[in-house]
């Protein structure tokens, strides 16, 4: 296998797979994130007897009759939950969370199918996320979007190198009949 002198030193041998891997890891981490996010929007969103619970302890520990704001944030809270104005976002981030389990698991066996859906999903995101930044900067916003930037740009070069270094099959030889 030659190598370009293009392609930078990440994506020959065993940097490649290791960044495969540390992309597919953050992957998955990010799906286990939202898995545990949208159930809990999902249960949270039929248990406003728990919000009622944690407020009737607050009011009775922190003296919440001197505090407006925090009764009015609770109440809004609770008025959210009873409305069931959380099962929409819930449903949407255990769909998200299925998408980056797929697509972690994917990368990290190595599977050219899901490089491709990693990187057209990450890349999808990304004019959200400048959108984001630039009305909202903020150091995590901004480290979000370089590390999505860097994982569209790293898994773009590695299939754009795959697609010209793939070994050509070669087709059985037929026995010559005598």
């Amino acid at each position: 296998m030659s190598i370009l002198l293009a392609d930078p030193a990440i994506l020959h041998g065993a940097r490649r797979h290791r960044y495969l891997k540390f992309i597919a890891v953050f992957k998955i981490l990010k799906g286990s994130l939202l898995l545990v996010l949208g159930i809990s929007l999902l249960f949270l969103n039929s248990r406003t007897g728990w919000l009622e619970a944690i407020s009737d302890w607050a009011d009775d520990e922190i003296l919440l009759v001197h505090s407006r704001l925090v009764l009015f944030l609770l109440s809004k809270l609770q008025a959210v939950l009873a409305n069931g104005q959380l099962r929409a976002p819930g449903l949407l981030a255990l769909i998200y969370s299925a998408m980056l389990f797929t697509e972690g698991i994917g990368v990290y066996l190595e599977k050219r199918w899901a490089e491709f859906l990693m990187v057209f999903a990450t890349a999808g995101l990304i004019p959200f996320e400048v959108r984001h930044v630039y009305y909202r900067p903020s150091l995590a916003g901004f480290a979000i979007l370089a590390v999505n930037c860097f994982i569209v740009w790293f898994l773009y070069r590695v299939l754009k190198r795959d697609k010209h270094h793939v070994p050509a099959k070669r087709e059985p030889e037929m026995a010559e009949i005598s």
